[in-house]
């Protein structure tokens, strides 16, 4: 085992480890709609299934699987296409209250209404992943034009390492964040440029092993000179993503500007 492997233990807190089996309430809660929601909408058309066009039903049951879809997960929205299929069969087709279906175009209308849902229910998870990553890209992106205007307008460097400081630990969910300026001193963690972690002259698999234990550096430089780093304690939390450790690169880098622009940090 080479040294740092036995000096830098994953950071064990530094990963959310999930418990077997245990969902998040939200996508509990959209499962069981995913059952629930097509049996009680097919249960209240029964007393208009004989004036109810089989087409109209189904595109009512399919409303129902984007719904639960767009609220909950993929997999919700699988179970509800199943569901408003099963529940469309058992009520709203000849002979009622059977899973039998008579007739040709009842067959071909359920089947249609289970692809349907099950491409609709796709479609919609994959609509609110990216109406998520819009809104994480912003924040960054928010992140950074702040810190460059407090750089360009900051009478002193202090400010901008302070700001930097905070928003690296609401960045990557640390439990504490320091600057040192000065000659380098040891061989911590590092965070790369391009967001990778090493320890020594190897990497690490940070988002699979968590952060290595104690802290890890991120540097600044000004010019292509080093000017300080920030010291980086991992939280309790799950690990940054790629995206949130590469803004952080950004900002350190922001901050390795106002240095040499300022001077150095008191």
């Amino acid at each position: 085992m080479s040294t740092e492997t036995s000096t830098f233990r994953p950071h064990r807190t530094g990963r959310a480890r999930p418990v077997p089996g245990a969902w998040p309430l939200r996508d509990r809660l959209a499962l069981a709609a995913g059952v629930v929601a097509p049996l009680v909408v097919a249960a209240a058309l029964v007393p208009f299934r004989t004036d109810l066009s089989r087409t109209n039903a189904a595109l009512i049951l399919v409303v129902v699987v984007v719904a639960v879809a767009a609220l909950g997960s993929r997999t919700a929205g699988v179970v509800a296409a199943l569901s408003a299929a099963a529940w469309y069969d058992f009520f709203l087709t000849r002979p009622y209250e059977t899973f039998d279906i008579s007739a040709s175009g009842d067959v071909e209308t359920a089947v249609l209404l289970l692809v349907v849902g099950l491409i609709v229910s796709q479609l919609a998870a994959r609509a609110r992943r990216l109406e998520v990553v819009a809104v994480t890209d912003a924040a960054h992106l928010d992140r950074i034009h702040r810190t460059a205007a407090l750089a360009q307008s900051a009478n002193s460097a202090d400010t901008v390492v302070d700001h930097v400081r905070r928003e690296l630990t609401e960045l990557l969910g640390l439990s504490a964040c320091r600057f040192e300026y000065g000659t380098l001193i040891g061989r911590p963690p590092r965070l790369e440029k391009d967001g990778t972690v090493t320890v020594g002259r190897h990497t690490w698999d940070i988002d699979t092993a968590g952060w290595p234990e104690g802290e890890t550096e991120l540097r600044a430089y000004g010019n292509g000179h080093y000017l300080g780093r920030f010291m980086l304690t991992p939280g309790p939390g799950p690990v940054p993503p790629l995206q949130a450790r590469l803004v952080a690169v950004t900002l350190a880098d922001q901050t390795g500007a106002a240095l040499d622009t300022s001077g150095p940090v008191t």
